[in-house]
């Protein structure tokens, strides 16, 4: 699936674009599908379902979120709340950050892509012996109110020892510097994990709402170092799990809406159970060695 100059282009700066990893008719697929899901879906607007990149203090306080890693969950985004009725101020459509962490698991279409040969094909490339799938969203990333998603590495929200993890991250429409594409420092990979987000140890902070927190300072990044990368609809960006990535606020007429969701290796590589995110049943494997 890769070429050998694509790996180099990875373990050199950390991401890699894919071209037209998945066609524009399972696109079109995968969005009717989350169409689908918004259309059954009936919002409960408070605030545990609001989706921050920051962690907020509600959402950190939510079994919701806490819960969802199971589950087709759905975040709304901040502005699309009335601060004072606490309901949306727009079309639910219109509202949605993002729905997780089980979509490929639980949903047929998405289930379908995400364990394709495709997939398989790159995660041999990448060297992964186990390879397993730990979560999965799709972003809307709103027009005019896409909130910007601060400057992160994965292995700060999924960590394992040693660490080997990949984000798939697919655009279902073309995303740009506009719409809130990508941005990466490319080489960032080599930074070291120093900031987590885990469940709150105290059992009995955990027990009264306290449920997860950061532990831990990020290094401050250059805005400088930045570059953005620019995909089309089909295109995938293949995320190492320590390379520095961000995207900014959608304040365009237009959304960006991506499939994203993350592999892990699971041959002598342990999961955290510290991390936020944990399932009911062992992560899906995509194959097994």
């Amino acid at each position: 699936m890769l070429t050998q100059e694509q790996i180099q282009h990875f373990e050199k700066n950390g991401y890699l674009v894919v071209e037209q990893l998945i066609t524009h008719d399972d696109c079109e697929k995968l969005k009717e599908s989350i169409k689908q899901l918004i259309d059954k879906w009936n919002p409960e607007c408070d605030s545990s379902c609001i989706f921050s990149s920051s962690g907020n203090r509600e959402q950190s306080k939510s079994r919701y979120f806490l819960d969802s890693a199971d589950n087709i969950s759905f975040f709304m985004e901040e502005d699309a709340i009335d601060p004072n009725t606490r309901k949306l101020n727009r079309d639910k459509h219109h509202s949605v950050n993002k729905i997780g962490h089980a979509l490929h698991i639980l949903d047929p279409q998405f289930k379908r892509v995400s364990f394709s040969d495709k997939i398989k094909s790159v995660a041999r490339d990448l060297n992964f012996i186990k390879p397993a799938i730990c979560q999965s969203m799709y972003i809307c990333k709103q027009p005019e109110i896409g909130a910007k998603v601060n400057p992160h590495q994965d292995g700060t929200y999924l960590f394992n020892e040693p660490l080997k993890i990949a984000g798939i991250w697919i655009a279902l429409e073309d995303a740009t510097i506009e719409n809130g594409c990508l941005w990466f420092i490319p080489g960032s990979q080599t930074i070291p994990i120093k900031r987590r987000y885990v469940r709150n140890p105290d059992q009995e902070e955990f027990n009264e709402g306290k449920i997860l927190l950061y532990t831990g300072n990020d290094d401050p990044y250059d805005d400088k170092d930045f570059v953005p990368v620019e995909v089309k609809a089909g295109d995938a960006i293949v995320i190492h799990g320590q390379v520095v990535h961000k995207s900014e606020q959608n304040k365009s007429p237009i959304s960006r809406q991506i499939y994203t969701f993350h592999i892990v290796e699971t041959n002598n590589s342990e999961y955290s159970k510290e991390n936020w995110l944990q399932t009911k049943d062992p992560f899906p494997l995509i194959y097994d060695a």
